[in-house]
């Protein structure tokens, strides 16, 4: 498949405009600032292109809920706060090829009518950052942002907010509460932030690399994206692989195809030759897949009807040695002291989910320990204001469902039946 999304990152001066402008960046900002705003929306909805920072929505779809009135203030907020463990495909966008976004976002917010936009990064990722603030100037040099842009009468500001390393910023509306200067914690919706958003404003909120996706979808239409992959979820996708495989990296592949050939033929197969365990095939909430499961499509969809999901397709390969348990316990500590403490369920919940993990993991497992966990994921699934504390027992459900024994084991015999 041709090369979108990663097409100049092994480029020499891959950030620098110029390198950007002689591969044809800014050619589809051109043709686009000549439609009307509402076409452009129409062509993203069309080419069916689903949000990649994992819930899948449709972008078009969620353009379309911001209000049509141009007297409104509108605003564009990209999450760059890549804080999923396992992924990493944003932060190779942001520091080898800041103007895809950027691109990606002038066209945006051209057809929601937004005249700021914000790229609110992770606050651990201060080179990315410093190269998103680098790409900007230079876009104002060519004048590419600020007033007239092209000399269209479209005005747009952009800026880079630095967050400050809290993983519940990744949730839109706690993004914007960080954005705003507060402490980031998740909103009740309604409103959605496509009616309230920023300062309670309309806004949009899309990923970099559904923002990055534009450029291409402007360029080379509509049908063009929605050919590449399954029909209910197109388009290229870039998966990070990381664990027990002799090649990790990225993999630029089209939408759909499946865990193997991307475990075993690009990623090189398992490291050192040894058995296959499971897949967290989405980042760390996307449950576990096995063996008989690695032939699923990479895709929003297939991944959904085994019970699983595609998040933000980063792929942690796990061998035969792997301690379920132990990675269980180390999954549930992130997402324990990643709460933001809002509601009950989540901060209390995910607390006594890593205790017992621990005291299981530790040998001091109890009697009924395994049925406790069990007990506790249903206190917390479906009683959370974001799904942080959802994600967190999808993780554990997930394990559990395909490898009980290793808890009950753990319980029984005070030690790993694996390692």
């Amino acid at each position: 498949m041709e090369k979108i999304l990663l097409k100049n990152i092994h480029k020499e001066d891959s950030f620098k405009i110029e390198t950007y402008l002689a591969g044809g960046g800014y050619v589809a900002l051109k043709k686009a600032l000549k439609e009307r705003p509402d076409d452009i929306i129409q062509l993203v909805q069309d080419s069916n292109l689903r949000g990649r920072g994992g819930a899948g929505f449709p972008a078009g779809l969620k353009w379309s809920f911001i209000p049509k009135d141009p007297t409104m203030q509108k605003y564009l907020a990209c999450n760059a706060d890549e804080g999923e463990p396992g992924t990493f495909k944003d932060r190779a966008i942001i520091d080898n090829d800041p103007h895809l976004l950027i691109e990606g976002m002038i066209i945006t917010s051209f057809a929601i009518g937004a005249s700021s936009s914000y790229i609110y990064i992770r606050g651990e990722f201060e080179f990315g950052a410093s190269r998103l603030e680098e790409a900007i100037a230079e876009a104002y040099e060519k004048g590419y942002l600020g007033d007239n842009i092209l000399g269209t009468g479209f005005n747009l500001d952009m800026a880079v907010h630095r967050g400050a390393g809290a993983y519940i910023c990744g949730e839109e509306t706690a993004l914007l509460d960080s954005l705003e200067g507060r402490r980031g914690q998740p909103r009740i919706k309604p409103p959605f932030p496509a009616i309230a958003g920023l300062y309670g404003k309309p806004t949009v909120i899309n990923n970099v690399e559904t923002l990055s996706c534009i450029p291409a979808i402007v360029e080379k239409g509509a049908k063009w994206f929605a050919a590449i992959g399954p029909e209910k979820s197109p388009g290229p996708k870039i998966f990070g692989v990381s664990g027990h495989v002799e090649r990790p990296g990225l993999y630029e592949l089209p939408m759909g195809t499946s865990a193997r050939e991307i475990i075993f033929e690009h990623s090189g197969g398992m490291l050192g030759g040894k058995k296959f365990k499971a897949l967290i095939p989405g980042g760390v909430t996307a449950p576990m897949l096995v063996e008989e499961e690695l032939d699923t499509g990479m895709d929003f969809d297939s991944l959904a009807a085994l019970g699983s999901m595609l998040g933000s397709g980063g792929m942690i390969v796990m061998d035969e040695t792997t301690c379920m348990v132990r990675v269980s316990w180390i999954i549930n500590k992130f997402f324990s002291h990643e709460s933001c403490g809002k509601c009950t369920p989540c901060r209390e919940g995910t607390t006594w989910l890593t205790k017992v993990l621990y005291r299981i993991e530790h040998g001091e497992g109890n009697a009924g320990d395994v049925e406790l966990l069990d007990r506790i994921c249903g206190n917390i699934f479906g009683r959370t204001f974001c799904p942080l504390g959802d994600g967190a027992v999808m993780a554990l459900r997930g394990c559990m469902k395909h490898f009980r024994d290793e808890f009950v084991y753990h319980v029984e015999h005070k030690r790993c039946k694996v390692c």
